[in-house]
């Protein structure tokens, strides 16, 4: 183990950049989708119900189908993985837009706040925390999905290198040598969000106590 860790940093490396392209890309795409299931209510249903359809579809069925389309590309891998997180970006995100109370937009379109600035500096502020909280369970879900890219070969998969050959190979060291580290990357990237979610809305948690 310590005569691979240059392997192990290279596709610990590999692993971040391969779940921040599809958490990214998802992210985008799902709030377009948001603000125009909010703005358009009769869409937000076929909005949802697709997204909810797409993450039935079971990974290696999904990645063994664009195999012959895309080949063995780095599309290949990221197809599926953003598609996975748009049903859990599209509920946060619709759902921390619901939140926002009826009369602060009333009270900002009475200020004369056009569409655009009323989403960027009155629902997006206020809808934060959920919208963060979809982004924690988006990025740890990738991060687990990532290993099943493995499959495809050598150049993708991150840990999930490690894992695959361990199994083939029936050598549990090696399987460990990337499920362990893949399991406190996911830990790590969860606490990370996490940190930053209470950074950025500190008005969601309790005071502290004043002295007497």
């Amino acid at each position: 183990m310590a005569g691979h860790l240059d392997d192990l940093v290279g596709r610990t490396l590999q692993h971040i950049w391969l779940t921040a392209i599809a958490v990214g890309i998802g992210f985008l795409i799902s709030f377009a989708l948001a603000v125009l299931a909010i703005r358009r209510r009769s869409t937000y249903g076929p909005i949802l119900a697709t997204s909810d359809i797409l993450y039935t579809i079971p990974s290696l069925a999904l990645f063994a189908a664009l195999v012959s389309v895309t080949g063995i590309t780095l599309l290949t891998v990221e197809i599926p993985l953003t598609m996975y997180t748009l049903v859990i970006f599209v509920r946060n995100m619709t759902a921390g837009f619901d939140s926002v109370p009826p009369d602060v937009l009333e009270a900002a379109s009475g200020l004369g706040y056009t569409g655009m600035q009323r989403l960027w500096r009155v629902e997006v502020p206020l809808a934060v925390p959920l919208i963060v909280a979809g982004l924690r369970l988006a990025t740890v879900s990738t991060i687990g999905l990532v290993t099943v890219s493995s499959i495809l070969g050598d150049s993708f998969g991150g840990l999930g290198f490690f894992i695959l050959e361990g199994y083939r190979r029936s050598f549990p060291t090696e399987l460990y040598f990337g499920a362990i580290p893949s399991i406190l990357l996911a830990v790590a990237a969860d606490l990370l969000l996490a940190r930053l979610q209470r950074r950025i809305t500190p008005w969601t948690h309790d005071a502290e106590p004043v002295p007497a």
